[in-house]
């Protein structure tokens, strides 16, 4: 007897793809693996010694809610260094991974029937948590021409009386693409102008080829007030299973999804947030090294790419994905549903190269590649892709 709300929700296609991946390589396949969004470096030695210490000093209660107030004042601090964003303490909560912080803020922001807007390609769990926190998602078309950045014009189309929230992410997950501050002013004026909030994910915020990234809530205090910024260290320190993410927001939102988080998971580990103080206080280095490999493996990927005839791509200003149109090549393939699954079923089958289908980001005529894997396997995975694509 499952509730209702479930019989709409999508399974995750990225961890149904991890599974078969991990289930083919038990079975001794030879699985070059181009689907994960997770970084492949090692969490930074500083990191770990945080935890162990914390567990050595037998710091393991019970804290607040917001997180604990020495990674509250770091992440503080970190918001002011590098977004020019100025937060108190308590408009900081820290919350388990990035992905909670998100749902946080959905809880407190929708009520039943509210409509959250998603520009497409979105990344695959923003529809499936509007849709478990009762908001209804709106998909708002966007064009490849302006990599497929949301515009005013764009947004605008969408917008109704049960509009309530915006999701941007930038950098974006699975284009790579990184809105400038005056597209984002743009929106702002919109969102302003209608009383939209602004949920800003900038996850990948760290992982930037540009000299400069704005934060949303950096361009005034007006979009400050209507913006919730969601970040986190999971890319940035390589700390995906550590599970610390993080929301800055108004004073009002903050303490009502403080409460939120209360009641529901008390807060996160104290051991991932004191290895997260260290992270932020202590790893920069590691952390720009990460960034330095990612951008050397993108310009591989994008020159090995460019020489593929039939495809074209979005040209990554962040994050670790290349986003494939394979339009061109859709009448070669004889499927019954979606195209993106089948050419993704197919190229591991056949090529033994798994990636991620555009459908899970509201495009099957695409598919995503994420270069946070040896660059060696990058390089063999492209020429796999490469030549399943002429044997066609």
């Amino acid at each position: 007897m499952l509730s209702a709300k479930l019989k709409t929700i999508t399974p995750s296609f990225t961890i149904g793809i991890s599974t078969k991946v991990k289930e083919l390589k038990k079975q001794g396949e030879d699985i070059i693996n181009l689907s994960i969004g997770e970084p492949d470096f090692s969490t930074p030695t500083e990191a770990k010694e945080g935890a162990y210490e914390a567990i050595r000093s037998n710091l393991t209660k019970y804290d607040s809610a917001s997180g604990l107030l020495d990674l509250r004042k770091v992440i503080q601090e970190k918001l002011q260094r590098e977004n020019n964003l100025f937060y108190s303490v308590d408009e900081i909560v820290v919350s388990n991974g990035a992905k909670h912080a998100i749902t946080n803020t959905l809880i407190t922001l929708l009520d039943s029937g509210d409509e959250v807007l998603i520009p497409k390609p979105y990344w695959v769990s923003y529809p499936e948590m509007v849709k478990l926190t009762g908001g209804v998602p709106v998909f708002v078309d966007t064009q490849e021409n302006n990599s497929f950045k949301a515009t005013p014009a764009d947004i605008e189309k969408k917008i109704t009386s049960r509009t309530k929230l915006i999701i941007l992410t930038n950098p974006s997950n699975p284009t790579g693409a990184i809105y400038s501050s005056n597209e984002l002013l743009a929106l702002v004026e919109l969102c302003l102008k209608h009383h939209i909030y602004i949920l800003s994910d900038e996850i990948y915020e760290k992982i930037c080829y540009l000299e400069t990234f704005t934060s949303t809530a950096s361009l005034s205090e007006a979009a400050k007030e209507i913006t919730i910024t969601v970040n986190g260290l999971s890319k940035s320190a390589a700390m995906t299973g550590w599970r610390i993410g993080y929301t800055a927001a108004s004073k009002e939102l903050s303490k009502a999804i403080s409460t939120v988080q209360g009641h529901l998971i008390s807060h996160p580990s104290t051991i991932s947030q004191w290895a997260s103080v260290a992270a932020l206080t202590q790893s920069e280095q590691e952390m720009e090294h990460m960034v330095s490999v990612y951008r050397e493996r993108r310009d591989t990927a994008v020159s090995l790419l460019s020489e593929i005839e039939g495809i074209d791509f979005i040209y990554p200003e962040g994050a670790f994905y290349v986003f494939i149109d394979l339009s061109a090549l859709a009448s070669k393939f004889h499927r019954q549903d979606s195209f993106s699954v089948t050419f993704a079923d197919k190229l591991l089958e056949e090529a033994k190269v798994a990636v991620v289908p555009g459908i899970a980001f509201g495009m099957d005529h695409h598919i995503r590649i994420s270069y946070a894997c040896d660059t060696k396997e990058l390089v063999e995975g492209i020429r796999r892709i490469k030549n399943f694509i002429e044997k066609y």
